[in-house]
């Protein structure tokens, strides 16, 4: 069983995958939200962020499907939906503007806001039940612990990570994965549509 799992690895989709989540999750371009928080004395646990996250998304990940039947759905109609969300998202990133507006209670700075929606919210749920319909499970799952590893280390070094990069930096990253999210979405869309009228 062990052996017909990862006979369906493959590094290049893994690789794939990693891009989308790691664009999707923007972790870097949290980094001044996380600054924020840190000066309104709120303290923010990266152990905690990076479980609680991969947590929700492995839960929401193999029960996303469950979901979908209850309302009637399948994942290449989902596909679609989520190729126009991440569309939307990679809009904010690469024009600087806001379009979705998350707004809760800040109670706990790690699991509110940081957790959800920033790193687990709906625009990661909806990219992995869509990257279903382009990756293997064990490809994806290996991604998602890649970029929660991505995000503990740079939770851990917001300070030096912003003395490093400078504000040009975290902006150059955050426009760059905004057109490299803008593209997967084009993918995205263009294979699952194709899919629909079969």
């Amino acid at each position: 069983m062990l052996q017909s799992l990862f006979s369906s690895f493959s590094f290049l989709d893994t690789l794939s995958a990693f891009l989308v989540l790691i664009g999707i999750i923007d972790i870097i371009g949290s980094i001044p939200i996380i600054l924020q928080l840190k000066a309104k004395g709120l303290k923010v646990s990266a152990r905690k962020a990076s479980t609680y996250s991969w947590l929700l998304m492995v839960g929401f990940y193999f029960g996303g499907n469950w979901i979908l039947q209850i309302f009637g759905c399948d994942i290449h109609s989902f596909a679609v939906a989520g190729s126009i969300l991440i569309l939307l998202m990679s809009l904010e990133m690469i024009l600087d503007v806001e379009i979705f507006r998350n707004s809760g209670p800040i109670e706990d700075a790690t699991l509110v806001p940081l957790v959800f929606p920033l790193l687990a919210g709906a625009g990661t749920f909806t990219t992995l039940i869509s990257i279903k319909a382009l990756y293997s499970d064990v490809s994806i799952m290996i991604a998602l612990s890649l970029n929660m590893i991505w995000v503990y280390i740079v939770i851990r070094m917001t300070d030096k990570i912003q003395d490093l990069l400078g504000k040009s930096g975290i902006y150059f990253v955050r426009k760059f994965f905004g057109i490299i999210l803008m593209a997967i979405s084009v993918k995205m869309f263009t294979d699952n549509i194709a899919r629909l009228w079969h």
